[in-house]
């Protein structure tokens, strides 16, 4: 159609001054305007479903913890509030239409998450799990409940969220480690020790002995006769 009409605008029908398009052409003209919106839109529409596409992989990629939540009556003002607050631990909130969230779970190794995406939902992501910061937070935001998610590709219910940030932490853990590791060192160079120093005390003991025969024996010039062997 769009063709037509440039033929016909090359081709010198053009109306004469004063004179208005004929209908047909008119028509012709608005409905070649309508197909090419159309096309432009389901390019344009293509183009961002693609790029929605590429980032929900990264996101997936290149977080270790995914939480799922749901917005329930969350306004701007305490969505940006909470959004700060997420931002100084390090969690990032993400937002994707569930018509392009879905079709990329359905073909991934995530796809015990889909039935958490009913509705709007909201995700919380970290590089590093971020558990115990995040659950402290939505605590204080009832109109965002946390529904699920997961943690180095380990699916986990809400509750499994709670009990994971009742761990301790890495730090706390690495700490008691390294004390631990420190007792038992020192325990086995205590052992370690602990046997020379004694077969050094035998040692001397038994010179000191000896040292004391050769006296008694350098005092009566003869040496002490040997005991009697009981009569058997």
């Amino acid at each position: 159609m769009a063709a037509a009409v440039a033929g016909l605008l090359r081709g010198g029908f053009l109306p004469q001054a004063g004179k208005e398009w004929p209908r047909s052409s008119r028509r012709c003209q608005e409905k070649s305007a309508d197909i090419s919106l159309v096309i432009a839109f389901q390019l344009q529409e293509t183009g961002l479903i693609r790029l929605l596409r590429r980032e929900i992989a990264a996101v997936f990629q290149d977080n270790r913890m995914i939480a799922v939540c749901q917005n329930v009556a969350l306004s701007a003002e305490d969505k940006l509030l909470m959004r700060h607050q997420l931002r100084k631990h390090k969690i990032l909130m993400k937002v994707f239409p569930n018509q392009v969230l879905k079709p990329f779970l359905e073909d991934s190794k995530y796809q015990n998450l889909l039935p958490l995406f009913v509705g709007h939902n909201i995700l919380l992501v970290s590089e590093e799990p971020k558990v115990k910061e995040m659950v402290r937070i939505l605590r204080t935001v009832p109109f965002l409940p946390l529904l699920g998610g997961c943690i180095d590709d380990t699916i986990l219910s809400r509750q499994g969220f709670i009990n994971y940030s009742k761990l301790p932490s890495l730090p706390l853990v690495q700490g008691e480690l390294v004390g631990g590791l420190t007792r038992l060192t020192a325990q086995t160079h205590s052992l370690l020790q602990h046997q020379p120093l004694q077969l050094t005390t035998l040692l001397d003991q038994y010179i000191r002995e000896q040292r004391e025969k050769d006296s008694v024996v350098s005092a009566s010039g003869k040496p002490d006769p040997p005991d009697p062997v009981p009569d058997s």
